[in-house]
C-alpha cells in the first residue's frame, strides 16, 4: 500500500480532482512520507477544487479513509462547500456534521451558515433552533463573532425583526460581541432589511470605529427611503466613500427628482478616481432626462462610449429613453437601431419616446415589428406608449382596437393607466361624455390620473358640468393638489364662469394652497442650464431678454400675429392680458435662446406646464421668422416647431 502514496500526492496536488474521478482507487494509509499537516493541506486543497458534490463526497471518503472525520476544520470546510452547491442540509450535510464527537464553535458556525444560505423549512433546522443545540450541548460551545453575522443574516433574510433583536441580545448576553466591528455591520445591515433605520443608526451611533461598510450600509438605507437629507448628511462625514455609496447617492438624487444633484455627485465621483460602474451611469442617464439637456445628454454619451455598458440592454434602454426625453428623438433612434440585443423595455421606451414626440404612426409601425418580427412580447408599458401615440394622433378607432387588443389578444388586464390613455385619447378628439362613460364602467377605483386626464379635457373642450364631475372626485383623492384646483378653474374662466372661478380660488386661499409658478428652462451655447419663471425679472440678463423679445413680437404681427388673449384666464382688460402673456416662462427662454446660441441653432425648451395657446402660436411663427427649429417639451408631451409648423399638427 505504502507504493501508492506518491501517486496520491501527485493525484492531490497535481489534479486534486483526478483522485475524485476514479474512487476506486487504492487509497494509502498514513506513513511518514505524508505527515499529518501536509495531508490536511492537501484535503483542503481537494476540498476547494471541487468541482461539485460529487466531487465532494469522494474527498468525504478520503478523509473517513484516513480516520480524520473528527477534525472540526475539515468537516467545516466541507459543510460550506456543500451549502455552496446547494445540496440540502438534510440528510448528507447533517449526517457528516453528526460523525464529530465534540464539534467546536467554528464547525457549529459552518452548520448555522449551510442552514442561511440553504433556508431549510424544517423548523428542527432552522439557524436559530440549531444556536440553541450549540449552546445547550455538554460542555457548552461558545459563539463566534461570526455564529452572529451568520444568525443575523437569518433574521434579515426571514424579515424578522423580532429575531434580530433576540440574536442582538445574545450577542451583548454572550461576551459583548455586539461591539465587533463585523456583527455591528450586519446588524446595521439587519435593522435595515426590518425597515428599522432608527435602531441602525443607534448601532451605528454606538460604534468606536467604523469602516466604509458601516457609512455606506446606511447611506443606502436613507436613499432607498428616499430621506436624502439624512443621506447626504452620512455621505458628506465619511472619510471613506466607495463605489456603493457614491452609486447610491447619484441614484438616490435621480429617483427622487433631483437631477442637478445627481449630475454634481456624478462628477465629483469621476473627480474623486471611483470606478463609475453600470448603475451609477443609469442614474446619471436618468437625471439626464429629466433635465431634458441636449447637450448634457450628448456628454454622457462619450462618457458611455468609453466604458464596456454602450451595448448592454439596461445602459442601452436607458440611452433611448435619455435621448427621448432631451428631444433627441432621432438621436434615440438611431441608438435603438445600433443595439445588439433588445427587450421589452427598450421596444417601450422607444414607442413612449416617438408617442411624446407626435411620431404616433411610428410608434405604432415599430409596436407591429415587435409583435410581429421578434420573441418580445409587449407588456403594461408598452400598451401605454401605444395608446399614448393615438392619444396624440388623435387616432381614436386604433386606440379602441389596440386597447381591446391589449386584453384579448395578450391578457393584460387594463390597470387604470391604460383607462387614463383611453380617457385621454376620448376627450382629446372631444368626446368628452364618452369619456365619462368609460370612467363610470371602469371594474376599479380610478384614481387620479383617470379623472386628471377627463378634467384637462373639460378644459379644453369647456366642458363645466362635467369639469364639476370630475373635481369633486379629485378633492377627495388628491385634496393638497393645486394643479386639480387650477383646471376647474381654467374651465370656469374659459366659459366665462366668473363667479364659480372666485369660488374656487376662495377654496383654494381656505386650503391654504398656492399656484406653482410657471417655470421654463434652457440651456446656453455651453450647456449651462438657466432657469426662467413667469414675469420673471431675476436673471442677470433680464434687459436684453426682454428687449429680444419685444423685438420678435414686433416682428411677429408684422407677419400677422395677433395674441391669443383667450390664454389668460383672469377677468382683466386686454392690455393687461397681453402685457401677461409676454411674461410667460417659455417667451423669456426663447429670447434667452435666440440671445446666446448662434445662428441655426436648436433652441431647447422644457416646461413644467402645458403650453398655452399663444406661445404655441408664438413658438410656431417665430421658428420661421428666425429660421430655427425649436424645440418645446412641456409637462404632455414634445412640440417640434420648425419653418412655422408644429410637429404635433395643432392637436396637442
Amino acid at each position: 500500500m505504502a507504493r501508492s502514496q506518491p501517486i496520491i500526492t501527485r493525484l492531490l496536488v497535481h489534479d486534486p480532482v483526478g483522485l475524485m474521478r476514479a474512487p476506486t482507487f487504492p487509497l494509502p494509509a498514513p506513513s511518514p512520507l505524508l505527515p499529518l499537516p501536509a495531508l490536511d493541506a492537501l484535503l483542503v486543497a481537494a476540498i476547494d477544487a471541487a468541482a461539485g458534490p460529487r466531487h465532494l463526497r469522494a474527498v468525504h471518503a478520503v478523509i473517513l479513509h484516513f480516520g480524520l472525520h473528527h477534525r472540526c476544520f475539515l468537516v467545516a470546510k466541507l459543510l460550506r462547500r456543500l451549502s455552496h452547491y446547494r445540496v440540502p442540509l438534510h440528510p448528507y450535510p447533517l449526517r457528516l456534521f453528526s460523525l464529530v464527537p465534540r464539534p467546536n464553535p467554528f464547525l457549529w458556525t459552518a452548520l448555522i451558515h449551510s442552514a442561511v444560505i440553504l433556508r431549510p423549512r424544517l423548523p428542527d433546522y432552522h439557524p436559530l433552533r440549531l444556536y440553541s443545540l450549540m449552546r445547550r450541548q455538554w460542555p457548552p460551545s461558545p459563539p463566534l463573532s461570526f455564529t452572529f453575522t451568520a444568525l443575523l443574516k437569518s433574521a434579515a433574510a426571514d424579515l424578522c425583526l423580532a429575531n434580530g433583536l433576540q440574536i442582538h441580545a445574545q450577542s451583548i448576553s454572550t461576551g459583548g460581541f455586539d461591539a465587533d466591528l463585523f456583527v455591528q455591520n450586519t446588524l446595521i445591515s439587519m435593522y435595515v432589511e426590518c425597515c428599522d433605520l432608527a435602531s441602525a443608526h443607534r448601532v451605528f451611533d454606538g460604534m468606536s470605529i467604523r469602516d466604509a461598510i458601516s457609512w455606506t450600509s446606511l447611506t443606502v438605507a436613507y436613499t432607498k427611503t428616499s430621506d436624502l437629507s439624512s443621506a447626504e448628511g452620512l455621505f458628506e462625514r465619511s472619510p471613506a466613500k466607495d463605489m456603493v455609496a457614491w452609486t447610491a447617492m447619484v441614484t438616490g438624487y435621480a429617483q427622487n427628482a433631483m437631477p442637478k444633484k445627481a449630475l454634481t455627485t456624478f462628477e465629483r465621483m469621476r473627480e474623486a478616481g471611483v470606478v463609475i460602474d453600470e448603475v451609477a451611469l443609469v442614474g446619471a442617464v436618468s437625471a439626464i432626462a429629466q433635465l431634458g439637456a441636449a447637450k448634457h445628454a450628448v456628454w454622457i454619451r462619450d462618457i458611455v462610449d468609453g466604458t464596456g455598458f454602450r451595448q448592454t440592454v439596461v445602459m442601452g434602454s436607458a440611452m433611448v429613453d435619455m435621448f427621448a426625453k432631451c428631444g433627441l428623438i432621432d438621436e434615440a433612434r438611431q441608438m435603438f437601431d445600433e443595439m445588439m440585443n433588445r427587450n421589452v423595455y427598450t421596444y417601450s421606451a422607444m414607442i413612449v419616446g416617438l408617442a411624446a414626440h407626435g411620431r404616433a404612426h411610428e410608434a405604432i409601425a415599430l409596436f407591429k415589428e415587435m409583435v410581429g418580427k421578434t420573441d418580445v412580447k409587449p407588456n403594461h408599458v408598452t400598451f401605454i406608449g401605444v395608446l399614448t401615440a393615438c392619444s396624440h394622433g388623435g387616432m381614436v378607432e386604433v386606440g379602441r382596437y389596440y386597447f381591446h387588443l391589449m386584453k384579448d389578444e395578450y391578457g393584460i388586464v387594463p390597470s387604470p393607466d391604460h383607462y387614463t390613455c383611453m380617457v385621454d385619447l376620448l376627450g382629446r378628439a372631444g368626446l368628452v361624455e364618452e369619456a365619462l362613460e368609460l370612467v363610470r364602467s371602469m371594474p376599479m377605483e380610478p384614481h387620479g390620473g383617470v379623472w386628471g386626464a377627463l378634467l384637462g379635457a373639460c378644459r379644453i373642450h369647456v366642458k363645466p358640468d362635467i369639469a364639476r364631475i370630475a373635481a369633486n372626485h379629485l378633492f377627495e383623492l388628491e385634496p393638497d393638489r393645486i394643479g386639480n384646483y387650477m383646471l376647474l378653474s381654467n374651465t370656469y374662466a374659459s366659459a366665462g364662469m366668473w363667479d364659480e372661478v372666485s369660488k374656487v380660488r376662495k377654496l383654494m386661499r381656505a386650503r391654504g394652497l398656492k399656484k406653482n409658478p410657471s417655470a421654463s428652462w434652457t440651456e446656453d451655447k455651453d450647456g449651462s442650464v438657466h432657469e426662467f419663471f413667469a414675469g420673471d425679472g431675476l436673471h442677470p440678463r433680464t434687459h436684453e431678454i426682454k428687449d429680444t423679445l419685444e423685438d420678435l413680437l414686433g416682428k411677429l404681427k408684422l407677419e400677422g400675429y395677433d395674441p391669443v388673449l383667450s390664454s389668460v384666464l383672469y377677468d382683466i382688460n386686454d392690455n393687461e392680458k397681453e402685457k401677461l402673456l409676454k411674461g410667460h416662462s417659455e417667451k423669456l427662454a426663447l429670447a434667452f435662446g435666440l440671445l446666446t446660441t448662434g445662428a441655426g441653432d436648436t433652441i431647447r425648451i422644457v416646461k413644467n406646464l402645458r403650453i398655452c395657446e399663444d406661445c404655441h402660436l408664438v413658438m410656431r411663427l417665430a421658428s420661421r421668422a428666425v429660421n430655427r427649429e425649436i424645440v418645446v417639451r412641456d409637462n404632455m408631451r414634445f412640440h417640434h416647431f420648425k419653418d412655422g409648423a408644429c410637429s404635433c399638427g395643432e392637436f396637442w
